[in-house]
């Protein structure tokens, strides 16, 4: 008996033993080899600049607009598909843990009874009665078996469920980093259409003036009837812009009550009121260009996928060594219920179990299994080149951001000039035109080109706006907050 045990002892320890080897690559995280290469566009004097310094992962804050950051804020407590990539994430969690509870022993309790009669006439009848009449059967105890995990098959496993949970970590960046960057632009855009709408009243006031001189010059026989026509007309077309607008602002205000899980208008009497349009400082901090690939969710996400199907080909080469499985069971067994306790009513049995991938089917299992490995390997082939991809994507972006950032600004300073210089104008030919040296026409003219460079510099404010918030989306900040 007790050589037995210690040759059951034995053998599992030398299985345990042989526990260990883990067979497959051993990931490597890639290094991006563009960074070295990549430097901010320089930036002309006057104009807010981009500078290698840490990016603010509170970014909306430095616009100093308390409203942004209250939806901010809102948006990620509240946004539902942020709430469904979180949810994702626990499920990914839950599979890990499924997983992981392979490298653990499985212990299962039982218990039965069962009161049986055994044929006469067939194989004996262990209860002794010959099939004559029926016995109880009582019984009770423990199993266990766990895989001895010699070719680190389920450490390979466990290793791709820890980087698919990655995965679902960085698709929850992402989320969370998209409905930031949408927030602040369905806000800013909001704002951009109130000053739109401020420009085309005021507008609107200087042409219900104008038509009101008109009239009077008719009165006074210095100007006709199709001045006034004109005139009127002019009311009427910029009349005619408030409605866009005013739809434009409403379905703004819906968007962000969209995005922060609240019913439409519900939103409209706390952002009804206008504002002006968010603006930054003179400085924009974008970071080390090789901390992209820490900052950037897909980047981080295509990094994870890669992990994942590396330890993939670990799992699919352990497939083809042998497994051994240690079992043993441990119980009671009695004919009465109070023998059931008895020293004698013990049972017991271990021992290793040994699989070996043969035939499947008819076919030569190694087949099979070298196929599922030439797979493995083509998805991590595939998996590499994504994240080359994704990586050269996102430079692109950043680079494409602060293009945009500088022409924005540009193209709103310039607009600023066409303001001053059209608002100078029109009170000059409204001098003109009441001492009736010119006609309406240029009056009209000249109102429609300051309307014009109003609109365009109201929209190319929001625009610098709008862009420096694309950049910060590129650059993979604010989720961290």
């Amino acid at each position: 008996m007790k050589n037995n045990l210690l040759a059951c002892a034995m053998a599992c320890y030398s299985v345990l033993g042989l526990s260990g080897c883990v067979v497959g690559p051993d990931f490597q995280a890639p290094v991006p080899k563009l960074a070295a290469n990549w430097a901010p566009v320089p930036t002309e004097t006057g104009h807010s600049r981009a500078v290698e310094s840490a990016v603010d992962p509170r970014w909306w804050d430095s616009f100093g607009d308390r409203q942004l950051s209250a939806l901010v804020r809102e948006a990620q407590q509240s946004n539902f598909d942020l709430q469904m990539a979180t949810s994702r994430l626990e499920q990914s969690l839950a599979i890990r843990r499924q997983i992981n509870a392979d490298t653990l022993p499985e212990v299962d309790g039982t218990a039965s009874y069962n009161r049986s009669r055994n044929s006469q006439q067939g194989l004996n009848d262990p209860s002794g009665n010959g099939g004559k009449q029926a016995f109880n059967l009582w019984n009770g105890g423990l199993g266990f078996s766990w895989e001895a995990d010699l070719w680190g098959r389920v450490k390979r496993s466990v290793e791709a469920a820890d980087a698919s949970v990655q995965v679902a970590a960085e698709d929850r960046h992402g989320v969370q980093l998209l409905v930031l960057v949408q927030t602040a632009q369905h806000y800013i855009q909001l704002r951009g259409t109130q000053q739109s709408l401020a420009v085309v009243e005021q507008n609107l006031q200087i042409a219900r003036r104008s038509l009101e001189l008109t009239r009077l010059q008719v009165q006074e026989g210095v100007a006709t009837d199709l001045q006034v026509s004109e005139a009127a007309a002019q009311v009427a077309e910029i009349e005619a812009r408030l409605a866009p607008l005013q739809q434009r602002s409403a379905q703004l205000i819906n968007a962000l009550s969209m995005l922060l899980a609240r019913e439409p208008r519900a939103l409209q009497e706390q952002l009804s009121v206008a504002a002006p349009v968010p603006a930054y400082g003179a400085s924009v901090p974008i970071g080390l260009p090789s901390e992209l690939a820490q900052r950037r969710p897909d980047i981080r996400r295509a990094e994870a996928q890669l992990h994942a199907a590396t330890a993939a080909i670990g799992m699919a080469k352990a497939d083809f060594y042998p497994r051994i499985t240690l079992s043993g069971s441990l119980g009671l067994q009695a004919m009465q219920l109070s023998d059931l306790g008895s020293w004698g009513a013990r049972s017991f049995a271990f021992g290793p179990g040994l699989s070996v991938p043969v035939f499947e089917g008819g076919r030569l299992q190694g087949g099979r299994l070298q196929g599922a490995l030439q797979l493995q390997e083509g998805h991590q082939q595939e998996a590499g080149i994504a994240y080359q991809k994704t990586v050269l994507r996102a430079w692109h972006e950043v680079d494409d951001a602060l293009v945009a950032y500088q022409a924005s600004q540009r193209r709103r300073d310039s607009l600023q000039q066409a303001v001053v210089h059209s608002q100078r104008a029109l009170d000059s030919v409204h001098q003109q035109y009441a001492q009736g040296t010119v006609d309406f026409l240029n009056v009209l003219t000249v109102q429609n080109a300051l309307l014009a460079n109003e609109a365009a510099l109201v929209d190319s404010t929001a625009q610098v706006s709008l862009s420096l918030v694309e950049l910060y989306g590129s650059l993979g900040g604010g989720w961290q907050g």
